[in-house]
């Protein structure tokens, strides 16, 4: 397909998929304010890609620009979030079909779908379908995940600022087990988010280093969990140290292939439902060993915590999402603005362009080079990766009463003008 001339007509369609992050609305941001810079108006669907079936759409013209860069620093997801995949094109043409009729009454050209696998995978089809339709849509995956599992982008905009805040959060809460540990807990054990991939549950290792630093155990996915193993070093941690904190992913597996925390209920991606990891090895500890203990879920806190998000984050949330407009204005389709490393120290990124077919439904692991021999920590490649994800600081306004001035939008709908469509 050839370029359309910028000031033809035609509109941009924004959405938001999956579980947000601290910095996913300051992709929003920079997706508008780039489209705005060349005259394009940005439409967003409410709550991701039910919105864009639904036909509710909103009109981000009508907020002001003093909103829109509010964004950047304000957690959630502005324009609402889903979790909703889209199966294949042969056994679910309808909802392609709807999409694309959607489109159309719109006149919308651009279609950008800020999400994960999943979503990189539902954008290529769009683009597929676009062209067997006739219809000329350009559409453009925009990279978000705390997982940091997206394939291709050394590393995805989410993640760095969830790596901080398990980082940090496990090591204000060694000092708190360690001054307690005397006559009161002797275990403390962090449960993180991670279903396949060890990302996040790696991070918590930046907390300190040493065989006497928290996190003395970092449990991850990829790896079986061992009970006698995992026993045996929290003993000897005890022993040695005198308390000892563990650092579990909630994805781990017995030797049998099952979820420690299998809940037995599973959402609309299809994913096990995982019921706590933590409070099992908690059990665990408390009646093999016979310690005091104490166990934490952040769950959400982990990924909307902008108040201790890393500047290095901030700044690739926003970045792709300019790049996104960009590709998209430059004619190009079923791509995905990614992130490339340039050098370590000091750390040195770019923004590439990476065609979607080699991302969507891929899942990047955690190397094994990044976990220790005894499968309890991680290596210096580890830590050469993920320090300069978490570096710096992206400082928040705030009010008189302490808190920090987030922006709520208006987000005012776009009139309807096809026949509703139940999802």
């Amino acid at each position: 397909m050839k370029p359309r001339s910028r000031s033809s007509q035609g509109r941009l369609l924004y959405a938001q998929s999956g579980g947000v992050t601290a910095v996913i609305n300051a992709t929003a941001a920079g997706v508008i304010e780039a489209a705005r810079a060349q005259g394009v108006k940005v439409y967003a669907a409410r709550n991701g890609i039910l919105g864009a079936l639904r036909e509710d759409l909103i009109d981000t013209s009508k907020e002001t620009a003093s909103a829109i860069a509010a964004l950047r620093h304000t957690p959630g997801g502005a324009f609402g979030s889903c979790r909703y995949k889209l199966k294949s094109l042969e056994s679910h043409r309808a909802e392609y079909e709807r999409l694309i009729d959607v489109l159309r009454a719109h006149d919308i050209r651009w279609f950008l779908y800020n999400g994960g696998n999943d979503s990189a995978d539902t954008a290529l089809k769009i683009s597929q379908l676009g062209k067997a339709m006739g219809y000329d849509i350009r559409c453009i995956g925009v990279p978000k995940t705390v997982d940091n599992d997206l394939a291709v982008t050394d590393c995805c905009p989410g993640f760095g600022s969830v790596a901080k805040y398990t980082a940090v959060s496990t090591l204000e809460a060694s000092l708190d087990v360690a001054s307690m540990a005397d006559t009161s807990t002797k275990v403390f054990i962090l449960e993180v988010m991670g279903r396949h991939a060890g990302w996040i549950a790696a991070a918590a290792g930046l907390a300190g280093e040493g065989a006497d630093a928290p996190p003395h155990i970092i449990l991850f996915p990829e790896r079986t969990f061992d009970e006698d193993a995992f026993l045996a070093k929290v003993k000897a941690t005890v022993e040695r140290v005198g308390w000892c904190t563990v650092v579990a992913s909630e994805g781990i597996r017995n030797a049998a292939g099952q979820f420690l925390a299998e809940a037995g209920t599973r959402d609309a991606f299809g994913h096990a439902q995982l019921g706590g990891v933590a409070p099992v090895l908690a059990a665990l500890v408390k009646e093999k060993l016979g310690y005091k203990y104490h166990w934490a879920l952040p769950d959400y806190l982990q990924r909307s915590a902008r108040h201790l998000a890393s500047k290095t984050d901030a700044e690739q949330a926003y970045a792709v999402g300019r790049a996104a407009v960009d590709y998209a204005m430059a004619g190009q389709n079923a791509v995905m603005p990614v992130i490339e490393r340039l050098a370590d120290a000091p750390y040195r990124w770019k923004i590439r362009s990476a065609p979607l077919d080699k991302i969507a439904n891929r899942e990047k692991k955690l190397p094994s080079s990044y976990v220790t021999r005894d499968g309890f920590g991680i290596t210096a490649a580890a830590r050469r990766y993920l320090s300069p994800l978490i570096q710096g600081e992206a400082p928040l306004p705030y009010g008189k009463d302490g808190l920090p001035k987030y922006v709520q939008l208006k987000n005012i709908a776009v009139e309807r003008k096809l026949a509703p469509f139940k999802t």
